[in-house]
């Protein structure tokens, strides 16, 4: 198969064919209409999760779904919360139209990032507007855009069949973008309503707008801060320059000591579990077109990394330990001469598979106290949670139906690729209702969603369409008892109110 990007292949010839054949299709494509307008209408609610003042905006489309649903005839609408009620709900609803048959957890989100800077944007984030064959505003592309997508097609089989072609569980969260604190809480206070085979995604970037991929894997994360003190309070530089420890200059050399020269991470234990790349999995990546060159260039920087691996090797198949913020001292305007008594910077790590992000976190943590000279003290504080690394198993029938609809609806075979920062959702359902992930959605990563002038792509939504038109027809030819082996017991147990799991994108 040949991967190169070709601007003049038609992704779409789909259309050409497909609605003469498959009505529910047609159904849905004569129906584009209507979902752009109700995606609007979606837009313009201002579901910013994190935001107190945004509540308003939160319910209003909490209440345009449910009533969506509604009319879409799914039952046992519940919103469902942990079992202290915290938190912003998740919207639930089902149809269990066909016995004998799968059973989907379809999962969206419909909490938005805040739209910060405002003045960054040419259009108001929460006016949707339309130009360029392109929507705009806020949260349109993460996640509303994909989520009508998927909502209009099981519409579309309603109104054509009278049925779904599988029973299909809804779960729609509202703190996705703040790092789905209540999910894990969700999960296990309603395990057995969500029972199910798998869960299909429609939320999950896929990685670039010119390649056919499906995302097959994410990183995992875990964070913390720090904070380096030599002395009780600030000094004279004049007084106490050269016979009390500058404790910025600790702290750097406390994070420099955390790589090698050859960008290799030096705390022993970090790397438990972590597997080398196959070479298959090498080659297959080294199969993906990539312009290393271009790339780089749109951000002015040059390639850097851990010896050894490619560039898309490092990004998505091996860990990393970042300082994403440094700072003590005087920062201000002219000159302070002041030793600081104290430094702080803050570090995140991502994941790979076969790492337990808590083992992870302490070999770092043991690393920095063991580079700690004597004449300094070091404070860990503001956790940030963790979460495990995800990978689809290769042969895990959801993701052969995915691989097949979109084969069916482009005539080209995807590319699987791996994203390398951290989704929450895949670990946590992993771990707490024993099920696999399969990421379907229509945004590209290239469209400012968490930026001001977040797009969507009119031409995703007749993608879309057909692709979850078809995905749902694959889906119905496999057997139930072809996910029991995939089915897993859950292996955590979290205490009540306590996150362990944190969205770092």
């Amino acid at each position: 198969m040949d991967y190169r990007p070709n601007p003049k292949r038609e992704w779409r010839r789909i259309l050409k064919r497909e609605p003469m054949t498959d009505p529910v299709l047609a159904h849905a494509l004569n129906r584009q209409g209507q979902l752009i307008e109700a995606l609007k209408i979606l837009v313009a609610c201002p579901s910013v999760g994190a935001d107190p003042a945004m509540a308003q905006g939160m319910e209003d489309a909490r209440n345009l779904i449910e009533a969506r649903l509604d009319a879409m005839g799914f039952q046992n609408r519940q919103r469902l919360t942990p079992a202290d009620g915290s938190g912003q709900p998740a919207i639930f609803s089902e149809r269990i139209d066909a016995p004998g048959k799968p059973t989907m957890l379809v999962y969206a989100h419909y909490d938005v990032q805040p739209s910060d800077p405002l003045n960054k944007w040419d259009t108001p984030p929460f006016e949707p507007g339309e130009r360029d064959d392109r929507l705009y505003g806020r949260g349109i592309s993460d996640d509303k855009g994909p989520m009508m997508i998927a909502l209009d097609t099981l519409a579309a089989f309603v109104a054509v069949e009278g049925r779904l072609p599988v029973n299909v569980k809804l779960l729609i969260e509202g703190e996705e973008e703040t790092g789905s604190p209540s999910l894990p809480g969700i999960l296990e206070t309603h395990r057995d309503l969500l029972a199910a085979d798998a869960v299909l995604s429609a939320d999950g970037a896929r990685w670039r707008s010119d390649l056919l991929t499906l995302n097959v894997g994410s990183r995992g994360n875990a964070g913390f801060e720090v904070r380096v003190q030599t002395a009780g309070q600030d000094l004279h530089s004049g007084r106490y320059g050269g016979i009390v420890a500058n404790p910025l200059h600790v702290l750097s050399t406390l994070v420099a000591g955390l790589h090698d020269a050859q960008g290799h991470i030096t705390a022993p234990g970090f790397y438990n579990g972590v597997t080398e790349p196959t070479n298959a999995e090498r080659d297959e990546i080294a199969a993906i077109p990539y312009d290393e060159d271009t790339s780089f260039a749109a951000i002015a920087a040059q390639p850097f990394g851990e010896a050894g691996y490619s560039t898309l090797e490092r990004l998505w198949m091996r860990p990393t330990v970042d300082v994403n913020g440094m700072w003590g001292g005087y920062t201000g305007a002219g000159s302070k001469t002041v030793i600081p008594n104290e430094a702080f910077a803050k570090l995140t790590m991502r994941l790979v598979p076969g790492q337990d992000p808590q083992s992870a976190k302490d070999a770092v943590i043991d690393h920095l106290r063991t580079l700690l000279p004597p004449h300094a003290t070091l404070e860990v504080y503001g956790d940030r949670g963790q979460g495990g690394a995800y990978v689809v198993p290769a042969d895990h029938p959801l993701l052969g139906a995915a691989v097949s609809a979109l084969e069916h609806t482009t005539g080209q075979s995807p590319l699987k690729v791996r994203i390398g920062a951290s989704l929450p959702l895949t670990e946590i359902v992993s771990q707490v209702l024993g099920l696999d992930t399969v990421m379907f959605s229509f945004a590209l990563s290239d469209e400012n969603f968490h930026a001001p002038n977040e797009f969507f792509r009119l031409s995703s939504i007749t993608d879309g369409l057909a692709a979850w038109v078809q995905i749902m027809r694959q889906i119905a030819e496999i057997s139930p008892d072809a996910f029991a082996p995939y089915r897993r017991k859950s292996v955590v147990k979290r205490t009540p109110g306590l996150s362990t799991y944190h969205r770092c994108r």
